[in-house]
């Protein structure tokens, strides 16, 4: 590992566990938004990230939502709390457990305001209430429909059948965007060269109706051309 590779690890350590620490005494979800943002925006400040938002007036200004977001990389969430930042729209993340639990981004995740999702289907009921218990306060819930990071040449990944439940079961109104740029790409960029500048681009597309018939993943495909 390089010493360029160390000191940004040690940063981002260092970073994302002393604004998990923050978020763990913020209450309010308007100030956990505030909290989630600036830390992205500091983190994609020191790693000379830019976010480009296409199709910005599609972002609601406040309600509740379901949003679908394709997934590449670990900072996809960030990429969203940026392009979302003049929205009062505050989302619940969709956590695995193995972020959860994580000894890096663990206590960022816990704090941040996450539902714990554990796939053994024993626990799905509980996960299904903990997100009705989310809605019911006014949260939005954010989700990566694919499950997992998509590591392979494919656009997309098969979405599990778990989105649909939750838009339904809630009477979400479906909010898709798309991150078109490969951020697992932008990051090994950036431990290869520490002066690369590089932009992320974020497309919004529009809402969908939870009644909406068909499947979700060609609706989500269609809205954003995705072949």
């Amino acid at each position: 590992m390089t010493l360029h590779k160390i000191k940004l690890a040690i940063y981002s350590l260092i970073l994302t566990n002393f604004y998990g620490l923050r978020l763990k005494f913020t209450k309010t979800p308007i100030e956990k938004k505030r909290i989630r943002l600036e830390y992205s925006q500091i983190l994609f400040e020191k790693l000379k990230i830019n976010v480009e938002v296409k199709n910005r007036d599609r972002i609601p200004k406040d309600g509740k939502y379901l949003l679908l977001s394709n997934h590449r990389g670990i900072i996809d969430p960030l990429v969203i709390e940026i392009a979302l930042r003049d929205s009062n729209i505050y989302g619940l993340w969709i956590s695995k457990k193995e972020l959860y639990n994580s000894p890096f981004f663990g206590i960022f995740v816990r704090n941040a305001g996450a539902i714990l999702l554990d796939r053994e289907k024993s626990q799905m009921s509980g996960f299904f209430a903990d997100v009705k218990k989310g809605v019911k306060e006014e949260n939005s819930i954010f989700i990566f429909p694919e499950g997992t990071r998509n590591k392979s040449d494919k656009s997309l990944l098969e979405f599990k059948e778990g989105s649909r439940i939750i838009a339904l079961k809630n009477r979400l109104p479906i909010l898709p965007v798309y991150i078109r740029t490969r951020t697992d790409e932008v990051l090994g960029n950036i431990l290869k060269d520490k002066n690369i500048e590089q932009t992320i681009v974020i497309e919004i597309g529009e809402r969908v109706d939870y009644k909406q018939k068909g499947d979700l993943q060609e609706i989500y495909q269609n809205k954003f051309d995705i072949k």
